[in-house]
Protein backbone atom coordinates (compact mmCIF):
# COMPACT_ATOMS: atom_id res chain seq x y z
CA UNK A 1 0.00 0.00 0.00
CA UNK A 2 1.41 2.90 -0.81
CA UNK A 3 0.95 5.91 1.63
CA UNK A 4 1.12 8.88 -0.54
CA UNK A 5 0.37 11.63 1.92
CA UNK A 6 3.69 10.31 3.74
CA UNK A 7 1.51 7.56 6.45
CA UNK A 8 2.41 4.17 6.49
CA UNK A 9 0.23 1.74 7.44
CA UNK A 10 1.18 1.88 11.21
CA UNK A 11 -0.39 4.87 11.46
CA UNK A 12 -3.37 4.68 10.31
CA UNK A 13 -4.27 1.25 11.81
CA UNK A 14 -3.68 3.70 14.75
CA UNK A 15 -6.06 6.03 13.89
CA UNK A 16 -8.33 2.98 12.83
CA UNK A 17 -7.93 1.50 16.40
CA UNK A 18 -8.51 5.13 17.88
CA UNK A 19 -11.51 5.35 16.36
CA UNK A 20 -13.15 1.63 16.46
CA UNK A 21 -13.90 2.72 19.89
CA UNK A 22 -17.57 4.51 20.31
CA UNK A 23 -16.66 6.73 23.35
CA UNK A 24 -13.61 8.24 21.05
CA UNK A 25 -15.80 8.62 18.00
CA UNK A 26 -17.99 11.01 19.76
CA UNK A 27 -15.48 13.01 21.94
CA UNK A 28 -13.73 13.38 18.29
CA UNK A 29 -17.66 14.35 17.33
CA UNK A 30 -17.88 16.70 19.74
CA UNK A 31 -14.74 18.56 19.70
CA UNK A 32 -15.25 19.38 16.03
CA UNK A 33 -17.70 22.00 17.49
CA UNK A 34 -16.92 22.62 20.82
CA UNK A 35 -18.77 25.41 21.29
CA UNK A 36 -22.26 23.59 20.18
CA UNK A 37 -21.25 20.54 22.23
CA UNK A 38 -19.90 22.14 25.47
CA UNK A 39 -21.90 25.32 26.08
CA UNK A 40 -23.43 24.28 28.95
CA UNK A 41 -20.15 23.98 30.23
CA UNK A 42 -18.36 27.53 31.44
CA UNK A 43 -15.05 27.27 29.34
CA UNK A 44 -12.06 28.10 31.36
CA UNK A 45 -9.90 29.24 27.99
CA UNK A 46 -11.22 29.77 24.42
CA UNK A 47 -12.66 26.30 22.99
CA UNK A 48 -11.79 27.00 19.50
CA UNK A 49 -7.75 28.08 19.79
CA UNK A 50 -7.14 26.07 23.14
CA UNK A 51 -9.47 23.33 23.04
CA UNK A 52 -11.98 21.79 25.53
CA UNK A 53 -11.09 21.23 29.38
CA UNK A 54 -10.63 17.22 30.23
CA UNK A 55 -13.15 17.60 32.89
CA UNK A 56 -15.74 19.07 30.48
CA UNK A 57 -15.19 16.19 28.05
CA UNK A 58 -15.79 13.39 31.10
CA UNK A 59 -18.64 15.13 32.59
CA UNK A 60 -20.27 14.97 28.96
CA UNK A 61 -19.26 11.57 28.97
CA UNK A 62 -20.57 10.68 32.18
CA UNK A 63 -17.19 8.40 32.72
CA UNK A 64 -14.53 8.12 34.81
CA UNK A 65 -11.56 10.47 34.56
CA UNK A 66 -9.25 8.03 34.48
CA UNK A 67 -10.98 6.67 31.47
CA UNK A 68 -10.96 9.78 29.96
CA UNK A 69 -7.47 10.30 30.63
CA UNK A 70 -6.68 7.14 28.52
CA UNK A 71 -9.05 7.76 26.25
CA UNK A 72 -7.55 11.34 24.87
CA UNK A 73 -4.11 9.45 25.35
CA UNK A 74 -5.34 7.35 22.85
CA UNK A 75 -6.10 9.97 20.79
CA UNK A 76 -3.52 12.01 20.99
CA UNK A 77 -0.78 9.35 19.64
CA UNK A 78 -2.92 8.56 16.52
CA UNK A 79 -2.30 12.63 15.87
CA UNK A 80 -6.28 13.06 16.12
CA UNK A 81 -5.95 15.72 19.31
CA UNK A 82 -3.32 18.34 20.26
CA UNK A 83 -3.32 19.03 24.24
CA UNK A 84 -2.77 22.41 25.84
CA UNK A 85 -1.61 22.91 29.59
CA UNK A 86 -4.08 25.83 31.13
CA UNK A 87 -2.79 25.95 34.66
CA UNK A 88 -3.35 22.66 36.07
CA UNK A 89 -6.17 21.95 33.82
CA UNK A 90 -5.45 20.02 30.24
CA UNK A 91 -7.38 20.91 27.22
CA UNK A 92 -7.45 19.18 23.70
CA UNK A 93 -8.71 19.95 20.15
CA UNK A 94 -8.86 18.22 17.00
CA UNK A 95 -5.87 18.43 14.71
CA UNK A 96 -7.80 19.38 12.03
CA UNK A 97 -4.82 19.40 9.49
CA UNK A 98 -4.09 15.89 10.74
CA UNK A 99 -7.60 14.98 10.35
CA UNK A 100 -7.70 16.64 6.49
CA UNK A 101 -4.52 14.09 5.94
CA UNK A 102 -5.83 11.33 7.20
CA UNK A 103 -9.36 11.95 5.17
CA UNK A 104 -7.22 12.33 1.93
CA UNK A 105 -5.25 9.20 2.73
CA UNK A 106 -7.85 6.66 3.40
CA UNK A 107 -9.90 8.09 0.19
CA UNK A 108 -6.66 7.85 -2.40
CA UNK A 109 -5.65 4.65 -0.83
CA UNK A 110 -8.22 2.56 1.20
Amino acid sequence: MAATAGLDPAELIEVFKALGNPARLQIMRWLKDPEAHFAEYEPIADRRSVGVCVTHIQAKAGLAQSTVSSYMSTLERAGLVRPTRVGKWTHYRRDEDRVAQLAREIGTNV
